[in-house]
């Protein structure tokens, strides 16, 4: 079972990432992109790499901006996964920007 990282770890693993914030108990980040199709293609392409990884972040979609909340709901916090989720996040959302 994957382990909830300490707050140390938290830090780290955002350390490199574009916004993102948090600590053990979730990490998040908000996100303003020209236009609400291209929030809804940066979400499209999200989920697909949601669906590889088995883990999906909560997302809160308004018109021009989207943000991602990432835990592991099963531990109840922060573990690798998704810090691995957060940066494959920032990869798709540099290319809708």
């Amino acid at each position: 079972m994957a382990e909830v990282l300490d707050a140390e770890a938290v830090r780290a693993g955002l350390d490199g990432l574009d916004g993102w914030t948090g600590d053990p108990a979730g990490i998040g980040r908000t996100v303003e992109l020209p236009g609400f199709r291209d929030v809804i293609d940066a979400v499209d392409r999200v989920a697909v790499v949601a669906e590889e990884l088995d883990h999906h972040p909560d997302i809160d979609i308004r018109w021009r901006t989207v943000t991602f909340r990432c835990a592991t709901h099963s531990v109840g916090g922060v573990t690798r996964r998704d810090i691995e989720l957060a940066r494959r996040i920032d990869e798709i959302v540099r290319g809708a920007a």
